[in-house]
């Protein structure tokens, strides 16, 4: 039974969406709905000086009227340099930097100058280095169903997909109906994260942070275990 997750592009996001793609057989990437500004699409959080820190991707006139596959990065690059000697100056004394820093160099470093792909890129990189069996597709290059709102355009993508179950963050759960699915012959299941403390060097602990702060202070294997600690409800 094919499990299916859709979820808009994040900027090298929290564990628990990777515990959503680890939960899953094939996961959508949502980059042909509107842009949200100040939410994760182009932001996250990791520790510097022991405390929380926002990095964020400059965008080129990006606003909440615009879909997401239709914004461009900043055309001055020298945020990724910044962004780069920030993460290395943040983490150097972690347990797993040099582990880590050669994937996020690699992200970093990639070359795409649109939103959409440049996501898509960052995060089957870390599917790949987290060795986690689902397939990505992107919704704007798929379905042909951007008239359908809200629930209805996830149900379609369910369909099309012929999809068995259908796992969405706990978010989601006064957005759609289980009744809808089953009318469908789906079940509609919810991803519940599990955010276990880690050591972060010393400070006091702060879940939720960017998955480059769980990679440098657990590594990929103990990482990758952790991803699989999430239950469905």
């Amino acid at each position: 039974m094919m499990k299916l997750a859709i979820m808009q592009p994040y900027f090298v996001p929290y564990i628990g969406y990777f515990q959503l793609m680890a939960a899953v057989d094939r996961f959508v990437l949502f980059d042909d709905v509107s842009f949200i500004n100040r939410g994760w699409i182009n932001r996250n959080r990791i520790l510097v000086g022991g405390r929380e820190h926002m990095i964020t991707m400059p965008l080129r006139g990006a606003s909440q009227n615009q879909l997401i596959n239709q914004i461009a990065l900043s055309d001055d690059n020298s945020w990724r340099s910044k962004l780069l000697k920030t993460i290395e100056q943040s983490y150097r004394k972690a347990p797993f930097y040099a582990e880590t820093m050669p994937l996020v160099k690699d992200i970093l470093s990639c070359p795409e100058t649109m939103l959409a792909p440049y996501l898509r890129f960052s995060l089957a990189a870390l599917n790949a280095w987290l060795e986690l069996p689902c397939q990505f597709v992107a919704s704007s290059a798929q379905y042909e169903n951007k008239d359908y709102k809200g629930a209805q355009r996830i149900l379609d993508i369910c369909r099309q997909e012929q999809a068995g179950v259908y796992v969405n963050a706990p978010g989601g759960k006064d957005l759609y109906a289980p009744a809808d699915f089953a009318a469908l012959g789906m079940q509609l299941r919810f991803l519940k994260p599990r955010l276990d403390e880690y050591a972060q060097g010393g400070t006091t602990f702060m879940p939720g942070l960017s998955i480059i702060d769980v990679l440098m202070h657990q590594g990929r294997a103990t990482t990758r275990q952790a991803l699989f600690a999430a239950e469905l409800e």
